[in-house]
């Protein structure tokens, strides 16, 4: 294990590892927190057990890195699951299917007392990427943090002049009681930004403070750590020129406010060119205690001399609202396949359903249930067909470099649901709330709404990462209740994937626990 204090880069440790490799231990760990002014024990995670906190530690990097993560697992608290795993939301792990951190799918999950060494390159990938628990709904309990990629030749680099931690701002709705004791119907008790937030009927907790210099351009990156809710974000007085989404860069576009969905990311630059003073960040929730009064719901834009206190500013209606179907990628941009729906070598239809009884989600008629193996040992054990995977009828297996088309169709209970797809970004060839199918240049990311009844969202992708990708809500009460599918992409190759020793391990640890332990 790494016993940093930060996410380093440590050049000198060994010949073995490059200048451009970062190290860290992760220790996740139980701790009681109040950042909204309410006491619960959280999940909570560090570069050291003393020092975890919510949000979890800035991962930073350059596209072409390696990324060694040890994973250490002392979580004690059995109010809440013990066991632990960790995916790297946005980050596609070509080559490294092992290291995707999905429990049931990728891996065993890692066992209280135990640590495991997480292993990738990120060779072609920048931008704005998170990472968090996936065991169960256990991020919504706190295990959640920024991941981010700087891109040495941003092209946008001439945009702005400030990029760093300070430019980091989280959206997460947080929750009073533990996550087992939650369903699909439960609303969070406050929304944190940058991990500070008030509750309704609570005390005047500290908000965020964004620090900014007048004159100044800085590009921010906006995180949707989400549970559940979704927001409508938007700073008083400023416009926001959006420059990627979900990891990709894409033609510049302004805005005054931002829909954003449990996992998806902005970068936008904001130029600071009003009066010095405070101005209100705003993040109103479809859900929950909607609204500002009180300072609910807000974080404070701060220029450098303005006083200490609140801001005085008011929201005005909006007149440019982003749109998705606005946004299109710098470079490469196009659909792949014939440009027509259907116009693919696999065409897929999901149809979401509500069981009203036992408040669980199938996707064509089938509950997502993690299985015992995970479907890549399955692949690697010898099974490479859809009928030989086990959970029954929730995977998907995909030949390799073909093109595939998937339609989800909106409305069902609880929409919209925010799909996100790993191991892959997709071009969103119909956008939620549009009827018009664009394969020129549609938005490319890696979580997209699938908007209200009526719509039929459709997103492309080509099969040219071979690995077991869980397809799912990000809403992750629907994720644990079963809305998720598995696409087995190009099993003969995923098969001949090497993985380290550790991985091997896993299972055999976690099986042998006892119900208290996990």
């Amino acid at each position: 294990m790494f016993f940093l204090s930060s996410l380093v880069i440590v050049p000198f440790l060994s010949s073995v590892y490059s200048a451009a490799d970062f190290k860290s231990d992760l220790h996740v760990v139980n701790r009681d927190i109040s950042p909204d002014g309410f006491s619960r024990s959280a999940v909570l995670v560090g570069s050291r057990s003393n020092n975890a906190a919510f949000p979890g530690p800035v991962i930073k990097g350059f596209k072409g890195s390696r990324f060694l993560l040890d994973v250490v697992d002392s979580l004690t608290d059995n109010t809440m699951p013990r066991a632990t795993s960790i995916h790297w939301h946005g980050i596609v792990q070509e080559g490294t299917a092992w290291a995707d951190g999905v429990s049931g799918v990728t891996q065993c999950p890692i066992s209280p007392g135990h640590s495991f060494l997480y292993d990738f390159k990120v060779p072609n990938q920048a931008g704005t990427f998170w990472y968090h628990s996936h065991l169960l709904a256990q991020y919504c309990d706190g295990l959640r943090g920024a991941f981010i990629v700087y891109d040495r030749l941003d092209p946008y680099r001439y945009k702005y002049d400030i990029d760093d931690e300070s430019t980091i701002i989280t959206l997460a709705d947080w929750y009073h009681a533990p996550s087992p004791t939650k369903n699909i119907r439960s609303l969070p008790d406050s929304i944190l930004i940058n991990g500070k937030g008030r509750y309704a009927g609570g005390p005047a907790s500290p908000l965020a403070v964004v620090n900014i210099i007048r004159k100044k351009r800085y590009r921010f990156r906006l995180i949707a750590m989400s549970c559940d809710a979704d927001y409508v974000f938007s700073i008083d007085g400023h416009t926001m020129t959006i420059i990627e989404t979900d990891g990709v860069n894409v033609q510049p576009e302004t805005v005054d406010e931002i829909h954003i969905y449990a996992g998806q990311r902005y970068s936008f630059v904001l130029t600071a060119n009003q009066p010095i003073g405070n101005y209100w960040i705003r993040a109103n929730p479809n859900k929950g205690n909607v609204g500002f009064e009180g300072g609910l719901n807000s974080a404070i834009l701060r220029y450098r001399t303005a006083p200490l206190t609140d801001p005085t500013t008011t929201q005005a209606n909006s007149t440019a609202p982003l749109l998705e179907t606005n946004l299109h990628p710098l470079h490469s941009p196009g659909a792949p396949g014939l440009p027509m729906p259907g116009g693919a070598d696999v065409a897929l239809n999901l149809v979401l359903t509500l069981d009203i009884p036992t408040l669980t989600f199938a996707v064509n008629g089938a509950r997502f249930e993690p299985p015992t193996v995970p479907i890549l040992l399955q692949i690697l054990s010898g099974a490479q067909a859809a009928q030989d995977l086990l959970p029954t009828g929730s995977v998907y297996t995909l030949p390799r470099n073909k093109v595939i088309e998937i339609s989800i169709p909106g409305g069902i209970n609880g929409s919209p649901h925010p799909f996100h797809l790993h191991g892959h970004s997709f071009d969103v060839v119909r956008s939620a709330g549009s009827s018009v199918y664009n394969y020129v240049n549609p938005v490319r990311r890696d979580v997209v709404s699938t908007g209200l009844a009526g719509d039929n969202v459709t997103i492309r992708f080509v099969t040219d990462n071979a690995g077991p990708w869980i397809l799912h809500c990000h809403i992750d009460w629907h994720l644990r209740a079963g809305m998720s599918v598995v696409l087995a992409e190009d099993t003969g190759s995923v098969a001949k994937q090497k993985h380290p020793a550790a991985w091997d391990q896993l299972c055999p640890v976690y099986n042998a626990l006892t119900p208290d332990q996990l």
